[in-house]
């Protein structure tokens, strides 16, 4: 039976179906706004995977070209491999949905999701929250509870709930909200330096239509729901529980102490192998494998147990830190000689080094999207080699975790480059860099916060540089320990405090405010206050860290790196265009190849040109100024003669424009042969006498002679001859090979043509 319910959100309906398509999935439904239309379909598998210690779940995102009337722009003229974008919505179902699943359920299961219908103005993105949320809470997946999704903007400091995709250039926030209806579980997005107090406000503003969403699909599940799975809820055994907390518990605690990442790693897997190794010489071989999942377990569970009590109980942190400390900072700028701008920057035991290149237009990244080709000027790169952490595993290449890492640096430090965004700077900002920029980071050490260090690093690279950055950006990550009424909030967390902890949020800025948001939560519940507390902690933690950055480099540099090419800007008339392009780019090409430049014409007469070194890139710009120039008349040019006739010289006056100098406006004097004067490739000082109606250019060397005061008499044993036929000014005609030659030339193309006929 089909099912539908609608639910209104803003300014848009949002509507839930079910029973129609893809029945034979565990779980299907289809989430439609305006044109816009998602289906989510979920499938479990009916058995535990026996080898794995963790929840099998996979979030597959697709969107379908055909839904906006195109046809992929690949050589295959199909979908390829998902996109980054779409990597980026797989990550944002999979982070809220996998902690609402029971600890001990280990079946795989699989969310698939295509986008079949866009409109460009609702966007899929959040709607496939949605459809994942309704499809697995009708299934017999074991969801604890559901899900709901929105977008929130911000537009003169008014919130709106999932505004439309063509309005978002004007908003100063951009995060997706996840939550369920008591508490929110995820987080993303961007802001333009919003304050902290803003952004509590849009989660709470969130969190009052994620409700709304929720029970719509709770009553989609009373009326097409399935019962759920079964989950054993065994608990452990207490002889288990008990002799590992007597052989582990001291030795855990003291490892916890060590400050050191991989010495307090190490300390722990000798105490986990002597506690096995103990437990199995206790227990015998039998029984010790029957139960060997369940010990490892119980030993995972009582580390976390003494990690949070002791935070909680001391307030200080493995490492030794107090809560809102942040570990120790080292940062150097300009480390790689060769490189545009680059940075290494050090927290505690988390290292990246950051380079930034320059490049020209022809470097954008051109990504084939929904809304059409879309081209980036600025783009972020973050990689995550496995001996950043001391493992060894398959190198391939970036993975989920990378491009979500990396688009989150890149969200913090895009909003803070005026080039991208002059709409949002004023006049006195430098929004004219035509430069395309890429940001690489390479983790090089790793203990939490990677992302983090990445904005710090990119920051950094990008003021080494050069490149005008309206301010520097810092990030934090934060965490949170909550037992029962007790919470602690911890500043700059490590990697274990990540991975034991209840909640991971990272907060970018500037001095002024928030420029990127990223939180997942493992808790219900966290009241407003909790959220106040733990953004003006990070507040506190980003701006200690800003201080650092600006001991080492609290500004752009003034001049680019010497090895950056140098762009310059100059605008012609939008008619000259073709005139320095030339037929089938001859002239562009002739003169990227003597002056060494790259050279991109713009439909608007701007044109961009990179050199290496200015005299090169001035030496383009003189070219093709000349190229354009309109001739005057009445001005003095210098021109270049290239070609001797009997009746006269022509010559260049500017760019590729040629006039002619007729024999009588060589000299002073009447002047014999024309080559008495001049000869190719003679540089000579002419003035424009006139342009004729059919755009022709006379020039004449006396009258500018005269006009400088550089007549010259003539030569020694000069002799007039005397003239021939009329001794006059011959006509247009004959200097530009008149009616009577095209005659002649009709007259023996008919000629031969009668031959011809007489040959047949």
């Amino acid at each position: 039976m089909v099912e539908k319910i609608s639910v209104q959100i803003g300014a848009d309906e949002i509507q839930f179906e079910t029973g129609r398509i893809a029945k034979q999935a565990h779980g299907a439904v289809i989430c439609k706004s305006g044109d816009t239309m998602v289906l989510s379909a979920v499938t479990v598998a009916p058995e535990a995977r026996e080898d794995a210690d963790f929840f099998p779940m996979t979030v597959d995102y697709r969107e379908k070209f055909y839904s906006v009337g195109q046809i992929p722009g690949n050589f295959f003229r199909r979908e390829s491999r998902p996109s980054e974008r779409e990597i980026l919505v797989c990550r944002m179902t999979d982070r809220p949905l996998r902690p609402l699943f029971p600890k001990k359920f280990h079946n795989e299961l699989m969310i698939c999701q295509t986008v079949f219908s866009a409109d460009n103005i609702h966007n899929p993105d959040v709607l496939s929250i949605n459809a994942a949320s309704a499809a697995l809470h009708i299934s017999k997946a074991p969801l604890t509870e559901p899900i709901g999704a929105v977008r929130v903007g911000c537009f003169d400091g008014e919130l709106v709930v999932n505004p439309h995709m063509d309005t978002m250039e004007s908003s100063t926030l951009d995060i997706i909200v996840a939550g369920t209806k008591d508490s929110i579980c995820m987080v993303e997005g961007q802001a333009h330096e919003l304050p902290e107090s803003l952004m509590v406000e849009a989660l709470q503003f969130a969190q009052t239509h994620i409700r709304t969403i929720v029970g719509c699909i709770e009553e989609l599940r009373a009326r097409a729901g399935v019962e759920k799975m079964p989950v054993d809820a065994v608990e452990p055994d207490p002889q288990i529980v008990t002799d590992i907390e007597a052989l582990a518990s001291a030795r855990i605690k003291e490892a916890f102490s060590i400050r050191e990442k991989q010495n307090r790693l190490d300390t722990l897997d000798t105490v986990k192998t002597d506690t096995l190794q103990a437990l199995q010489e206790r227990y015998g071989e039998e029984r010790y494998t029957a139960c060997a999942t369940e010990i490892s377990n119980v030993f995972a569970d009582l580390k976390k147990r003494i990690m949070r009590k002791a935070v909680v109980e001391t307030n200080i942190r493995m490492d030794g830190r107090r809560l809102d400390q942040v570990r120790d900072i080292s940062i150097e700028v300009g480390i790689l000689p060769r490189v545009h701008g680059s940075a290494l920057f050090t927290r505690g035991e988390t290292q990246v080094i950051v380079a930034a290149t320059l490049g020209t237009s022809r470097d954008e990244m051109r990504l084939d999207e929904l809304t059409g080709d879309e081209f980036r000027r600025f783009f972020l790169h973050y990689n995550f080699p496995a001996w950043s952490v001391g493992e060894v595993r398959r190198i391939s290449g970036p993975g989920r975790r990378e491009v979500g890492h990396g688009k989150l640096a890149e969200r913090a430090l895009e909003c803070m480059l005026p080039f991208l965004h002059p709409e949002r700077y004023d006049e006195g900002d430098e929004t004219n860099f035509p430069y395309t920029v890429r940001i690489v980071s390479d983790v090089t050490e790793s203990n939490g916060s990677s992302s983090m260090a990445t904005v710090c690093g990119g920051s950094l690279s990008m003021m080494d540089a050069g490149i005008p950055i309206k301010a520097p950006v810092a990030g934090i990550a934060m965490g949170l320990i909550k037992e029962e009424d007790e919470v602690r909030i911890l500043t700059d967390i490590l990697g274990d405090e990540d991975h034991l902890g209840d909640m991971d949020f990272k907060v970018c800025g500037t001095a002024n405010g928030i420029t990127a948001f990223q939180m997942d939560t493992k808790v219900k519940g966290l009241s407003r206050k909790v959220m106040e507390d733990a953004l003006e902690q990070a507040r506190q933690g980003r701006e200690h860290i800003l201080g650092e950055m600006n001991k080492a480099l609290d500004k752009p540099r003034p001049e680019l790196s010497p090895y950056a090419p140098r762009i310059f800007t100059i605008k012609i008339n939008p008619d000259k265009i073709r005139e320095v392009i030339g037929p089938g780019g001859k002239v562009i090409r002739q003169i990227q190849a003597e002056t060494g430049a790259e050279i991109e014409i713009e439909d608007d007469g701007t044109i961009n040109i990179a050199a290496t070194d200015k005299e090169a890139a001035d030496a383009a710009i003189e070219l093709i100024q000349e190229i354009v120039a309109d001739v005057e008349v009445g001005k003095i040019y210098t021109g270049r003669v290239t070609r001797i006739m009997n009746f006269g010289a022509f010559c260049t006056v500017v760019g590729n424009k040629e006039g002619m100098i007729h024999i009588s406006e060589l000299a002073d004097y009447r002047v014999n042969n024309v080559t008495d004067i001049l000869n190719i490739g003679d540089e000579v000082t002419i003035k424009v006498i006139e342009i004729d109606q059919m755009g022709r250019i006379n020039l004449s060397k006396i009258a500018a002679d005269r006009e400088l005061g550089q007549v010259q008499p003539p030569p020694a044993g000069y002799k007039e001859a005397p003239p021939q036929g009329d001794g006059g000014r011959p006509r247009r005609d004959d200097r530009r090979g008149g009616r009577n030659d095209r005659n002649d030339r009709n007259h023996n193309r008919s000629r031969r043509d009668n031959d011809r006929g007489r040959d047949r």
